[in-house]
Formats: C-alpha cells, sequence, structure tokens
C-alpha cells in the first residue's frame, strides 16, 4: 500500500459492543488500515500489509481506534477496544461521540438500541456546526424493513430487488420503528454531507465467526441430540444473507469511500431457501437429515428472539449492485453459507471453542481401561469406543440399512459389505481380519459425533502396524506426520500397566457374572496377556508410534483395585487434558439444575428440620416423663403421710384396747385347737373383755 493511501487514524464508536454482530464489525475495523480498501488490493498486497501492521508500531496509528457502549460490562478488557462505556447518562454519552470520527449504531438485532440511536443522530445534527472535523453516522439496520415490499413487476416476482428500489420498500410490522429511524438518518445527513455525512446499511440475515441467528440449528447438528433438525415452516422462503466479516467489511468501505448513495444494501450473492441452508448445516455437522414441522413450533424454541423469528421466515430476492461497481470488498463469503459451508463450520467450532477432544487410552487386559475411559466421557461428553461393541453396532446398522425400503444410499453396497464381514467371519472363527476391523473403526471416527465432541479409543489400536493403518492420511505423503489423518488421530494417549500378579488377581476377583461369556476367563485372558507382552517388548510398539509422531504417551502404573485409584487416575488426565470443550448448559438446563439442586436442598433442610423435631421431641418426653415421675412420687409420699396421720389414732386405739386380748385369744386358740376356732375365739374374747 502506498504512503498516500494511508491515512490519520480514525476514532469509531460503535453501539453494544458485546454483542455478536458488533463485537466481529470492531475487531474487523481494528485490524484494518484507514483507507486502506481504496486500492482494490491482490493477496501479496494483503500480506505486505499484515507484516507492516504486525512489525512497525507507527502503522498502528492509521488503524481504526474502536470505543463503544457496553451492556454489560466485564472485568476482562478486549485488545481491539480502547474505550468502553456502560450505563452513560446522555450528556455524558454526546461528549464521546463527539470525541469521534465515525459513530456506528447497530439496531440489526437488538431493536432496544433505536431510541438511543435515534437521539444520538438528532444531537449530532445539532451540533455539527460546532464539529471541528467531519463526523459520520452509520446506522446498521435489517434487511426486514424490505420485508413486505411488493414486486416491481407482478408478473415476475422473481426480479431481485437493489438498492435503488429503496425509496418502495415496506417493512415487516415488527420492524415499522428500524424503517423510521433509516428515513430520519437518510433526511439529516442531507442537510450539510461536509459536516455530517449519514449512511444506512441494510444488512442480510448475519452468519459466520461463531453464528448468532442460525446458531440453533448450528447447535442441534454438532450436539445431534435429535435425529432430524427441524425446518420450521415449508422452509421455501429465499433468506437474504451476509457474512458478519463481509458486513464488516461492506461498512469499512462506506467510511472510506464516503459514498454518494445514503443507502447501502449488504447482502451477498447467495439466494438459498432456509430449507436449503439448514440442510447443509445438518449436513456438514450432523447427520444430514431434516425434518419439516409446524411453524409455530419455532415459538417453543426459547433461545430465538422474537426478531430472530421474523427473520427466519423472511422472503426477499435481493442484489447488491452497487457493492459491486463501487466498493473494494475483500470478500469471505461472496456465494452465501451453503458455497461455503465448511469454512462457516469450522469459524463455528473455532469461535465457540467447540474443537474435538479425541483420546487413546492403553494398555494390558483387565488392567481398567474402561474403567477410566467411562469416567473421561463422562467428564468431557466425549463417545466411548470399544472394539467389540463397535464391530457389533456396525453390523446390526448394515442390517437395518439392508432391511431399509426408504434408504438414501445403494442398499446394495451395505448387503454387499455385509456379506463380505459375514463369510469373514465364517473363515476365521468369528473373528474379522485387521482390514475389516480398521475399515469399521476408521469408519466410527469419522462420523459426525465423534469429528464433533471427539472420542476416547479405548485399548484400540493394539499394534504399530494397525496404528500406522488406522491413522494413514487418503493423500500419499514421504515422511510419517504427514501420513497421518489429522481429523481422526488422538491428541492425548495415556497408557496404563500393571504387574501380571496384580493383572491375574484382578480378573480372579471378579464377579462370575462378568465373566462368563467374555475373554476373561482364566485361559483366555493368560493368552491375551501373554500377546500383550509379547507385542511391548520390540521398538515398535504401539507407544512408539505415537512418539514418533511427538505425541507423548503419559504412563500410569495401577497398583490398587480401589476405586480411588482409578479416580485418582482420571483426575490427572482431566488435568493433562484441559477443560471440557462442549456446550454448557443452557438457560432452560441451567433452570432445571438449579431447580433440582434447590429441591435436594429443601429436601435436606426438612430432613434435617424433621431429625431435629424428632430430637426435640424425644428430649421433651422424657423430660416430662421424668417430672411426672418426680410428681408421682411426691404425690405418693404425700398420700403415704396423710395416711399415716390420718390412721395413727385408730392405730393406737387398736394396739391399747384390742390387740392385746385378741393376741392372748389367739395364742389359746392355738393351744386349744378347738373344733370351730372362729366360735371359739369369739367366745373368748366375750368372757376376758377387759372392758365388759
Amino acid at each position: 500500500m502506498t504512503e498516500e493511501t494511508l491515512q490519520n487514524s480514525k476514532r469509531v464508536f460503535i453501539s453494544n459492543l458485546n454483542t455478536y454482530s458488533s463485537k466481529y464489525i470492531a475487531k474487523f475495523l481494528n485490524s484494518c488500515l484507514v483507507g486502506a480498501s481504496l486500492v482494490d488490493t491482490d493477496p501479496d498486497a494483503e500480506k505486505e500489509e499484515d507484516t507492516l501492521h504486525d512489525g512497525h508500531s507507527e502503522i498502528k496509528e492509521t488503524t481504526f481506534q474502536i470505543v463503544g457502549s457496553v451492556s454489560n460490562p466485564t472485568e476482562e478488557k478486549c485488545g481491539y477496544i480502547e474505550e468502553e462505556y456502560s450505563s452513560c447518562e446522555r450528556e455524558d454519552l454526546l461528549h464521546h461521540l463527539m470525541k469521534c470520527d465515525v459513530i456506528i449504531y447497530n439496531i440489526s438485532q437488538h431493536p432496544d438500541q433505536i431510541a438511543e440511536a435515534q437521539w444520538a443522530v438528532s444531537a449530532l445534527h445539532e451540533e455539527m456546526d460546532t464539529f471541528s472535523e467531519p463526523k459520520m453516522f452509520i446506522l446498521v439496520s435489517s434487511i426486514m424493513t424490505w420485508a413486505m415490499t411488493t414486486p416491481a413487476d407482478k408478473d415476475d416476482p422473481e426480479i431481485p430487488f437493489t438498492e435503488g428500489h429503496y425509496r418502495r420498500r415496506k417493512s415487516h410490522p415488527n420492524f415499522q420503528d428500524h424503517i423510521s429511524l433509516e428515513k430520519l438518518v437518510v433526511k439529516l445527513g442531507k442537510t450539510k454531507s461536509s459536516q455530517f455525512s449519514t449512511y444506512v446499511v441494510a444488512s442480510g440475515l448475519q452468519y459466520g465467526m461463531g453464528e448468532h441467528i442460525f446458531h440453533l440449528f448450528f447447535k442441534m447438528s454438532w450436539l445431534g441430540e435429535v435425529p432430524k433438525v427441524p425446518v420450521f415452516g415449508d422452509g421455501s422462503n429465499i433468506v437474504p444473507t451476509i457474512h458478519i466479516s463481509d458486513l464488516a467489511g461492506i461498512i469499512q468501505n462506506v467510511i472510506d469511500h464516503k459514498p454518494g448513495s445514503h443507502y447501502i444494501v449488504a447482502v451477498d450473492d447467495s439466494k438459498n431457501t432456509m430449507e436449503n441452508i439448514i440442510k447443509a448445516i445438518s449436513f456438514a455437522l450432523g447427520s444430514g437429515k431434516t425434518q419439516k414441522v409446524s411453524r409455530e413450533d419455532i415459538f417453543l424454541e426459547q433461545d430465538l428472539t422474537q426478531t430472530d423469528i421474523d427473520s427466519l421466515f423472511v422472503n426477499l430476492r435481493v442484489e447488491a449492485p452497487y457493492l459491486k461497481e463501487n466498493f473494494h470488498v475483500q470478500w469471505v463469503s461472496e456465494a452465501g453459507i451453503i458455497e461455503n459451508i465448511e469454512q462457516i463450520t469450522e469459524e463455528y467450532r473455532q469461535n465457540r471453542g467447540l474443537p474435538p477432544t479425541r483420546i487413546c487410552i492403553l494398555g494390558p487386559p483387565a488392567v481398567g481401561k474402561s474403567t477410566v475411559a467411562e469416567m473421561i466421557c463422562k467428564h468431557y461428553q466425549l463417545h466411548h469406543i470399544k472394539l467389540k461393541e463397535t464391530l457389533t453396532e456396525t453390523l446390526h446398522n448394515l442390517e437395518v440399512s439392508v432391511q431399509m425400503e426408504d434408504l438414501e444410499d445403494d442398499p446394495s453396497e451395505a448387503q454387499e459389505f455385509l456379506d463380505t464381514l459375514k463369510e469373514n467371519m465364517n473363515l476365521n472363527g468369528g473373528r474379522l481380519d485387521d482390514q475389516y476391523v480398521l475399515r469399521i473403526i476408521r469408519d466410527k471416527l469419522k462420523t459426525k459425533p465423534c469429528m464433533n465432541q471427539g472420542f476416547v479409543l479405548d485399548g484400540f489400536p493394539k499394534t504399530y502396524e494397525q496404528a500406522k493403518e488406522l491413522f494413514k492420511s487418503d493423500e500419499d505423503h514421504e515422511d510419517l506426520e504427514s501420513k497421518c489423518e489429522e481429523k481422526i488421530i488422538p491428541e492425548f494417549v495415556f497408557s496404563l500397566n500393571a504387574t501380571d500378579v496384580f493383572l491375574k488377581n484382578r480378573v480372579l476377583n471378579l464377579p462370575e457374572s462378568l465373566v462368563e461369556g467374555t475373554s476373561y476367563s482364566p485361559e483366555q485372558f493368560l493368552q491375551r496377556l501373554a500377546r500383550f507382552r509379547e507385542r511391548n517388548v520390540e521398538d515398535e510398539t504401539i507407544l512408539n508410534y505415537f512418539e514418533d509422531l511427538e505425541i507423548h504417551p503419559e504412563l500410569f502404573e495401577i497398583t490398587s483395585n480401589d476405586d480411588n485409584e482409578y479416580l485418582m487416575v482420571t483426575e490427572k488426565i482431566s488435568r493433562k487434558v484441559g477443560k471440557p470443550k462442549n456446550y454448557s448448559l443452557n438457560s432452560e438446563e441451567v433452570e432445571e439444575a438449579e431447580r433440582r439442586q434447590a429441591e435436594e436442598q429443601l429436601k435436606k433442610q426438612q430432613a434435617q428440620m424433621s431429625e431435629l423435631q424428632e430430637k426435640e421431641e424425644a428430649q421433651s418426653r422424657a423430660q416430662c416423663w421424668d417430672e411426672w415421675n418426680q410428681r408421682l412420687e411426691e404425690v405418693k409420699r404425700q398420700e403415704h403421710e396423710l395416711l399415716e396421720s390420718q390412721t395413727a389414732p385408730m392405730r393406737d386405739y387398736l394396739m391399747r384396747a384390742v390387740m392385746p386380748t385378741l393376741t392372748q385369744g389367739l395364742i389359746e386358740c392355738y393351744r386349744t385347737l378347738p373344733d370351730d376356732p372362729i366360735d371359739f375365739l369369739a367366745e373368748y374374747l366375750l368372757k376376758n373383755n377387759p372392758e365388759a
């Protein structure tokens, strides 16, 4: 780029910097030189520009300096943002806007910015006579302000709209405020354009760099939790789209060129239907299957706003010839999302932090590979690849494929492969040759779930040759590293080992139900262990294969059959692999998890309260029992004392007047032993009564 092209740095204000669209516009502009789009650069010039930008600090002064508002400020400051403002009073915000050369308000996805944008452009227009330098206001609006526009030729409704039709545009009912603001912005820019120029950029539905409005379909395809990705309605509507980087490039051109047209349509060249876009996404990230569902079902998707829903049903054929004729846009996705779906999905993975995690766990039989693999799969949400289960699954899927009449693929190929496998198994006593095993495992590793989330390869491959064949690239290369298929080769290799004595004891202690029908019977296990030891004494072992690729295996010695041993190994592996690279819980799942946690906490509190209440009641009952017993004893004592006091005269009388005579009568009765002792005693008392 020539020195004449380089201009002074421009300060650019962008609203809502922490939203999808504004964030990537800011990133793009911060990486651009002011005036760079005034010439149509070739790739070599771009490389030279990048070198200058990276190597010389003085070039930094000619780039766009980004400032802007944020709705949710974070402690971590982005490197591409000079200043950010949150919760500003309008007086303070106007002060910040006055210090900027370019003011960009983005209402394409967030209608809550319309009122502030209307105030900002009006306030700047009122102050334009005080500007020390000319200022530019750019409104990034939505193509939805064209949604209800009637075709220019009713006989041929497929003729696309262009910028020249913008005065005839009619907006979607929910975008009336958008079109009103567009008209205001264009109007205010015509007053004194030399001091205050205004532009409207009507953006198509934005995609790329992690996605926003199409994110629902990317996420569904990547997760693979639904067998078919839904197409809401008939999906025949033509959707005008634009890659977010191309939108940013168009804005860069508007700033540099100061075009004569105040209204710019920002769309790519595609005329894709909604159904075809969803099919392309599903095919690139998932099974490729879609299903048309009711149009109303889209309202059940909590991740979509009303603005998103309205936009997804737009049906417009729009072209942007003005861009091609007047701007120098370095297109990222000129042909549209479908033609560039591989690039778009890679951007999605990178920006969403969703690269696959590929792990291989090796070791002798019965060392606990599957135990560790299952824990890792659960922690990282990976797919557990076990040899026997994968072979069984493949045979089953082939049989199902042969029986299905509506199969998209040729059923004769499935039948032929199934017959080949069965014939080979019959010849080998139920086992498959390596060439078929490797093909099946390789195909499994290349499935979309494994390519998306990743996998844990459990105990396979077993030899150097198997590994070389399994991970070989489809293209011919000389060196070993280039011969490998990068998309399926493990990033992390972990080897578990243990002594033969430990392994034998572990197998002997396994429950009979687990051993029966498996290769863990004593004789078979010893043969497997011997084969493993033989394969791992030479120089070309499976671990050597990974070492040659600079993938250094981590070794773990297993010395205990205790669960804590395997938990410790899993924790060490987790520290090596790092944090899970997948979707965190969405808002609905977070609410559900919080609800379950709250319920469990409530149950726990209720149980604790119930236990405490029972304990208190038991203590109260015991205390009441003691108090009752004490009162009872006191009552008995008082009753006894009362009885004693009341009967004392009677006892005294009896002891004095009755008992002596009665005692003598009883003695006499015993001495005499009469036939009728009662009569005898009665006569005795009558005769000997001292008071008679």
